[in-house]
């Protein structure tokens, strides 16, 4: 069998032909990657962004009243149908769980308030505009085991999903945003803090957790996490962000971040950064100028937190001005990763075996999560796949501005019919009807849609 190479070259449609014992390395053209690329970019509330601005991610709220029912009794009906209505749109979703809401009545398990568990009603002034709101006694024994045996159970049942890209820990405080303000005092001790976290830590190893705040050691009101596993979720983003050096600000994310500690600075290199847009910044955020001096700078906010994912609904209203969906077009590709394939080389072949090289690299501002597995595949002249290999690369770790990471693998031919054929690269998404990975090369879907054609391979 003899195998000659034509490589794609730097504009899509030029190749160069060379012998098939020659080495060559070709330099792959950048393109901007799809802002729709899986686990990263904006979140509509689910359901209500079905045509509006290009998404992966959904994004919705459950009361605990609705799931647990009893001591360890469990109905996972509600979260099951959630799950499965946006996977069925192709898209991943992220979740909370709440047991306090202002304006809903429902959150707290029934059957610990029939129990007697105590419960403070109080017109929560936080909440724009104010409410009642209910917070349960956090200090409870009966409260604090349902809390750790439903962790449990929910790891238990979807850690792994791949239905799920990332989970909010929620549970404690208003929104489930680990505060009760203004009523701090009403808020779960940091022993109840620390049972939970435990209990998210021990039952969950793929599916990542985020939590609201980035705490160290020596923080009087919330109990620290930056030595665990967990990203975090501003939940005010571009509005209370950046350090503003203001009294009365400290509770800034990238304060409070730096206040964590070097592990909490360090951590959106090993978990994921969410979060979501301040209401009052829906929209405007992305306008130039933004219209109200308290927005602070979206790129700036993206590249100091390592964003990965936000959470919006202004983006998803109808009408949106052009210019502001450019603009947002713009910096919500910067979120979260973009990996882009510099080189494809060819070096000298054995027989029956084409040894391929690749050098990626990640040109966004955050890692991928997940250890999504890669393929090489030979499409046919009408994009039709012929064959796939799997690919020993890794995507998962490759942080920005790092040295590029180069996959290589030998891929055996001999029973590939003689012809020519594209070799291509894809990181197929393992949720059915989900979005494959894309790389930011002007030769992605040029072929086949999810494939990244990387040169022509001609096997007689």
């Amino acid at each position: 069998m003899r195998i000659a190479i034509l490589l794609a070259g730097s504009i899509v449609g030029l190749a160069s032909s060379v012998r098939g014992d020659e080495p060559i390395r070709r330099l792959l053209e950048y393109a901007p990657a799809p802002i729709d690329n899986p686990l990263k970019g904006l979140v509509p509330y689910a359901g209500e962004g079905r045509s509006g601005f290009p998404h992966s991610m959904e994004f919705d709220y459950l009361p605990l009243s609705d799931l647990v029912l009893g001591p360890q009794k469990y109905d996972w009906t509600p979260l099951e149908k959630l799950l499965q209505a946006i996977a069925q749109r192709g898209h991943q979703a992220i979740f909370r769980i709440y047991m306090e809401y202002p304006h809903r009545k429902r959150g707290i398990p029934e059957y610990l308030l029939r129990d007697g568990l105590k419960v403070h009603r109080y017109r929560n002034t936080n909440a724009q505009p104010p409410a009642m709101v209910e917070t349960p006694d956090y200090e409870d024994p009966r409260l604090r085991k349902m809390l750790t045996d439903f962790i449990a159970a929910l790891g238990k049942k979807y850690d792994g999903d791949l239905r799920i890209g990332f989970i909010t820990a929620g549970l404690l405080g208003t929104w489930g945003e680990w505060h009760t303000y203004p009523r701090v005092e009403l808020f779960a001790s940091k022993t109840v803090q620390a049972e939970v976290l435990d209990a998210y830590e021990a039952h969950f190893r793929i599916t990542p957790i985020l939590v609201r705040y980035p705490v160290g050691n020596s923080d009087p009101y919330f109990a620290p996490n930056a030595h665990r596993r967990f990203g975090y979720h501003d939940d005010s983003f571009a509005w209370a962000t950046l350090t503003t050096g203001k009294k009365g600000d400290e509770w800034f994310y990238m304060t409070a971040l730096a206040q964590a500690g070097p592990k909490a600075i360090d951590k959106w290199k090993i978990a994921p950064i969410g979060g979501e847009i301040r209401p009052e910044a829906w929209g405007k955020v992305f306008d130039d100028p933004p219209g109200d001096p308290s927005i602070q700078d979206f790129r700036a906010c993206v590249e100091k937190t390592h964003a990965s994912w936000l959470l919006d609904s202004g983006m998803f209203e109808k009408r949106q001005p052009a210019g502001r969906v450019q603009r947002a077009e713009r910096e919500v590709r910067r979120m979260g990763y973009e990996f882009h394939l510099r080189s494809a080389t060819f070096p000298p072949l054995a027989t029956g075996t084409l040894r391929v090289e690749v050098e990626l690299e990640n040109r966004g501002v955050a890692p991928f999560y997940y250890d999504w597995k890669a393929e090489w595949g030979l499409l046919a002249h009408n994009g039709e796949v012929v064959k796939t290999f799997p690919a020993s690369g890794k995507l998962i770790g490759l942080l920005p501005n790092e040295a590029a990471r180069t996959w290589k693998d030998a891929l055996p031919l001999a029973d590939v019919p003689a012809g020519n054929y594209r070799l291509a690269l894809r990181v197929p998404n393992p949720l059915p009807k989900g979005q494959p990975l894309r790389f930011a090369n002007r030769s992605q879907d040029v072929d086949r849609p999810g494939w990244v054609t990387l040169g022509t391979v001609q096997i007689r």
